[in-house]
């Protein structure tokens, strides 16, 4: 098959940038047709990526084993890459933090990335020119695999799976004390309200969804589950939406009761989804190596697009 760079295309297209780590690369797809349009090879089992305001680089961290149960030592780099000449710009060494996992960008372009092994948040203030973090703090929490960035910066809410905690850190006050939260057991995903004053959490092995407080960082409320609720997201909207690995399905969730609303049953399990940015769809990679193409209006599978290997983070961009 003969891949096509996505700047040679004449017209604008929706592309899912998409990493896929038992494949161990970065892919993009064209929506439309479900194309795969061009992939760069990376070290083995690249997980979650973050893009800049301008969607000119893809930062993917070099997580190096393939999920959270396996052993190992794992990766310590974050990856950079081109979005528009789909080419891989360098490697930056994060020794001695390795298993680079949850990776956020403030509104200012600045880098946070998490070391799960070493539960450690690391800050680039510049990650196109940086060749190593400026600063870093402790996470308060032990196995630190993803985490909740206020707009600002300022606050980050880590989700610790070892230790079953949710921590607050500051990670431009060197003085500040971690703030600790006990919502349930392995709280995983995270989707922060609109106003930034509540983090809703999914506790895998509780299966519940919890509620906190991001002031006193209080459990507000939580509610039961389907079975392994791995990731909770937040709509354009408002809506929530979770992916319950177990159950093999999504679920809709009110954000004020966190109780169900609507439900969806799959055929496979959901390892993570997307919203596009101005059509009412989601984008749900799936453990069958495919990503479905998902109507929230109507909560309908509307076709699948053919990946390979473990498809896991996505998004949507607009290309030429």
């Amino acid at each position: 098959m003969e891949f096509k760079h996505p700047e040679d295309c004449a017209v604008a297209r929706d592309t899912l940038l998409l990493v896929e780590k038992c494949s161990h690369c970065f892919s993009w797809y064209d929506i439309e047709s479900g194309e795969r349009l061009r992939s760069v090879q990376l070290p083995d089992f690249p997980h979650e990526f973050v893009t800049d305001r301008a969607e000119r680089h893809a930062y993917v961290g070099h997580y190096g084993v393939e999920t959270s149960g396996h052993v190992g030592k794992g990766g310590h780099s974050l990856l950079q890459i081109d979005i528009r000449t789909s080419e891989l710009v360098r490697s930056i060494d994060l020794s001695p933090f390795n298993r680079i996992h949850g990776l956020q960008m403030d509104r200012q372009d600045r880098l946070y990335a998490l070391s799960e092994e070493k539960s450690t948040l690391l800050v680039l203030e510049q990650p196109a020119m940086d060749t190593a973090p400026c600063r870093a703090v402790p996470s308060g929490g032990i196995k630190s695999h993803l985490f909740a960035l206020t707009q600002d910066g300022q606050t980050a809410f880590c989700m610790n799976l070892l230790s079953h905690t949710v921590t607050k850190v500051r990670p431009w006050d060197p003085l500040f004390a971690p703030v600790v939260c006990h919502p349930g057991q392995k709280p995983e995903g995270y989707c922060l309200s609109a106003d930034e004053k509540t983090l809703f959490v999914s506790n895998r092995w509780s299966n519940t969804l919890s509620a906190i407080d991001t002031g006193t960082m209080e459990v507000r409320y939580s509610t039961a589950s389907r079975d392994d609720v791995t990731r909770i997201y937040r709509s354009a909207a408002g809506h929530l939406f979770t992916s319950n690995y177990g159950d093999r399905s999504i679920s809709v969730v009110d954000p004020e009761t966190l109780n169900e609303t609507a439900y969806l049953k799959l055929d496979d399990r959901a390892i993570a989804l997307t919203f596009h940015p101005s059509k009412a769809l989601a984008f749900i990679s799936l453990d069958s190596d495919r990503v479905a193409v998902l109507d929230i209006d109507r909560l309908k599978i509307l076709r699948f697009i053919e990946t390979q290997k473990e498809p896991d983070v996505s998004k949507v961009v607009v290309l030429r």
